[in-house]
C-alpha cells in the first residue's frame, strides 16, 4: 500500500501519522518522490484503519497495490517514466543508444571512439573507470583518473557519460563526474549500494543480475526508488543458463514482461549477453523489435587491443552499420532512432 502526503506536509503531521502506523505494527518506509513524500507499507490495511488514517489532513491519496512493487509499479504510476538529461530523453519516443568501450583505458582511446560514435547518432557514451573482474589479476580500471578522462571527452565531444559504480564509498565521487551511474549485474543485490545511489540526484542504470528473476530485479529498482531516486533505468544483460554457445542467454521476453509491470524505461545490453560480436547485430534488432527503450553496446576502435571483453567489442564501422539497420525496425514500432 502507498500513502501519498500533501506537498509541504509538516514534520509534526508526518510524525503523528508514522506514530499511528507504528502503533498498529505496520512496517513502513518514508521516501521523497519528486516534490512529495510517500509512505510505502509492506501490506494493505483494513477498511477500518484506512478510514482512521484518512482523518489525517496531510494525506492526499492511499493506493492499495496487489504487487510487492510500490513505487515502480504501474498501479502507482500509469504513465511511462521519461528520464530527461539535457536534450536527451530515455523512455520517450526516441530510442537511446549508449555505446563505448567496456573500460576506460586512455584519454586518446576515449576521444577517438567518441568522434566515431557521434556520427552514428550516439548521445550517451559508456565506459567504466572501475571494473569488477572475475580474476583478481585482471585489469580493474583506472579509477579516478578514468573519470577525469571521461569528463575531458565530454568537454570536447558533448556526449553524456555513464559509468559503473561498485563501492558505496565511491558513489558521491562518481556522481560528480558523470550523468548516469550504472549498477552492474554482480552488484544488483548489493543493498547498501542501492540505498546509496537512491540518495543521488543522477539517473541510475540497474542491470539484471546474472541469476536474478524479474521479480528480484524489480525489487532492487524499488530499493533505489524507496530511498529517493525515481530515475531508474532497467537493463537486461542476459542471464546464466545451461547454454554455452553464448556468454549469457539474452532474455528478450523480460522486456515485454517488465513493461507490463513497471513504468520505468528498459534498455538492453546485447554485448554482455552474447560475449561474441557476430550475433550482436541480431540481438540489437531483436531488442528494438521488442520495444526496448535503448541499447547499451560495447564499441572499441581497436577491439583486439582492448583490455577486457575484446571478443564482444564492435568496431565503430560495424556499429554504424547496425544503427542504420535498426531505424526501420524502430519506425515499425512508431519510434525513431
Amino acid at each position: 500500500m502507498l500513502i501519498t502526503l500533501k506537498k509541504g506536509a509538516s514534520i509534526d503531521d508526518v510524525g503523528l501519522l508514522t506514530e499511528k502506523l507504528n502503533h498498529h505494527g505496520l512496517q513502513h518506509h518514508l521516501s521523497k518522490q519528486k516534490d512529495q513524500m510517500v509512505i510505502g507499507l509492506e501490506k494493505n490495511i483494513s477498511d477500518q484503519l484506512l478510514e482512521e488514517l484518512s482523518q489525517h489532513a496531510c494525506i492526499v491519496d492511499v493506493v492499495a497495490t496487489s504487487s510487492p512493487l510500490k513505487l515502480a509499479s504501474l498501479e502507482y504510476q500509469k504513465e511511462r517514466t521519461i528520464i530527461r538529461i539535457g536534450d536527451v530523453e530515455i523512455g520517450g519516443d526516441r530510442i537511446v543508444i549508449m555505446a563505448g568501450p567496456c573500460a576506460i583505458e586512455s584519454e586518446k582511446q576515449l576521444l577517438t571512439i567518441a568522434s566515431h560514435l557521434k556520427r552514428s547518432g550516439v548521445s550517451i557514451m559508456r565506459g567504466s573507470a572501475f571494473k569488477p573482474r572475475t580474476s583478481p589479476y585482471s585489469f580493474q580500471g583506472l579509477g579516478v583518473e578514468g573519470l577525469k578522462m571521461h569528463k575531458k571527452m565530454q568537454k570536447e565531444h558533448g556526449l553524456l557519460i555513464e559509468t559503473e559504480v561498485m563501492d558505496v564509498r565511491h558513489v558521491k565521487l562518481v556522481e560528480e563526474h558523470v550523468d548516469i551511474l550504472r549498477i552492474g549485474a554482480r552488484n544488483m543485490q548489493n543493498f547498501d549500494l542501492l540505498k546509496e545511489v537512491g540518495k543521488c540526484q543522477k539517473p541510475v542504470i540497474l542491470k539484471r543480475g546474472m541469476s536474478a528473476t524479474i521479480h528480484e530485479w524489480l525489487l532492487c529498482a524499488e530499493y533505489i526508488m524507496a530511498h529517493g531516486n525515481p530515475n531508474v533505468i532497467l537493463c537486461e544483460r542476459g542471464i546464466r543458463t545451461f547454454e554455452t554457445a553464448t556468454r549469457s542467454t539474452l532474455d528478450l521476453s523480460s522486456v515485454a514482461v517488465v513493461k507490463r509491470l513497471t513504468h520505468l524505461p528498459v534498455i538492453v545490453d546485447p554485448s554482455h549477453a552474447a560475449g561474441r560480436k557476430d550475433i550482436i547485430p541480431d540481438l540489437c534488432m531483436g531488442a528494438i523489435a521488442m520495444n526496448a527503450d535503448g541499447l547499451l553496446v560495447e564499441v572499441h576502435h581497436v577491439p583486439e587491443d582492448s583490455t577486457c571483453d575484446a571478443n564482444q567489442a564492435l568496431t565503430p564501422e560495424e556499429f554504424h552499420h547496425i544503427t542504420r539497420r535498426l531505424k526501420p525496425i524502430a519506425a515499425a514500432n512508431g519510434r525513431s532512432l
